[in-house]
């Protein structure tokens, strides 16, 4: 009973707004703040020594629990005008992997007022330990990271984060929730190294930066079966790099398609996804031209950082179409 009312009324106190796009302004409907734990200690110490100056009809200790009393009250001020009027916006997350960790970039904006100092940022009271902190003087804007476990693919949002300082005396704590419009794309974990490419298809054409001709070398990739020995990279396994075979670009080309048919029946959905990961940055490291059929879907064979990042992204985003 106890615990439902508990959780009712901290919902109805710190309710969650969902996701909020744009800028968020902190005004003074978003901040609360509580006494820390020396805090209260030092409410403690006030009413020892003031019960101690009745007692004894102590002057000058009257004169020290007012002043301290005082001190308190403004040192509550303070805290709380810290975080009043800043501006909060959302910044861009660079995609990870799965069991990684991404970090979500948070912008803060002091657009007025005085110097704000020890503003942290967490993903809640829990993860305080591991916040970020900055200083923001008038008119400058500073850059918070908070890390979040990336745990499977796809795409990943921070949810709700936690602004807060103890800011000037650490008798209290004050603290925002925002909820910014941002997200992480979570590539599929890839397979462990080792797992050959597929064979490239041979196709006809007027040069390619996959071929396999014999006129220009544009660059190596996995040995195959089959491979000419005269077109292995015998350089490359002297340092231990295993067989990597030359390709060429001439009249004859190739195109390696990387295909969700080419992989076992008996794979599951992520056992797929990830040995596809596996050979995308296979083929991507070894500078060869790769495109990348599923269900569904087709990139066309390309080749770079781009072509990467949009074979990985459509693998994080995958779903199996509905039969």
């Amino acid at each position: 009973m106890f615990a439902t009312l508990q959780s009712r009324l901290t919902a109805w106190l710190f309710a969650d707004r969902g996701v909020e796009p744009g800028a968020i302004m902190l005004t003074r409907r978003r901040i609360y703040i509580l006494p820390t734990r020396p805090g209260f200690i030092f409410a403690v110490v006030l009413m020892m020594m003031l019960a101690g100056s009745i007692n004894y009809q102590l002057s000058l200790g009257f004169v020290l629990t007012f002043l301290l009393v005082g001190m308190a009250f403004n040192a509550m001020l303070y805290t709380f005008r810290n975080l009043v009027r800043l501006r909060v916006s959302a910044g861009r997350s660079k995609p990870v992997f799965a069991g990684e960790h991404a970090q979500f970039v948070i912008h803060l904006e002091n657009p007025d007022g005085p110097t704000r100092y020890a503003i942290g940022l967490a993903r809640d009271r829990r993860s305080e330990s591991s916040a970020d902190y900055t200083d923001l003087p008038a008119g400058h804007a500073a850059a918070l990271n908070v890390s979040i476990p990336a745990l499977k693919r796809g795409l990943l949002r921070p949810g709700r984060l936690t602004l807060f300082t103890r800011y000037p005396l650490g008798l209290y704590f004050a603290w925002s929730y925002v909820a910014p419009d941002m997200q992480c794309v979570v590539y599929p974990r890839p397979a462990p190294p080792g797992s050959p490419l597929p064979p490239a298809q041979a196709t006809s054409g007027t040069g390619s930066a996959s071929g396999s001709g014999h006129e220009d070398f544009s660059g190596l990739r996995q040995y195959h079966v089959g491979d000419s020995p005269r077109h292995i990279a015998w350089k490359a396994a002297e340092r231990t790099q295993g067989l990597l075979t030359k390709q060429f670009s001439g009249q004859s080309a190739s195109e390696l398609w990387l295909s969700w048919e080419q992989l076992p029946p008996r794979m599951g959905l992520e056992e797929r996804l990830s040995l596809l990961a596996r050979w995308v940055l296979d083929a991507h490291a070894m500078s060869m031209a790769f495109g990348l059929r599923l269900p569904g879907q087709t990139i066309t064979i390309a080749t770079g950082d781009a072509q990467r990042e949009r074979c990985l992204e459509a693998l994080a985003l995958f779903q199996l179409p509905a039969c």
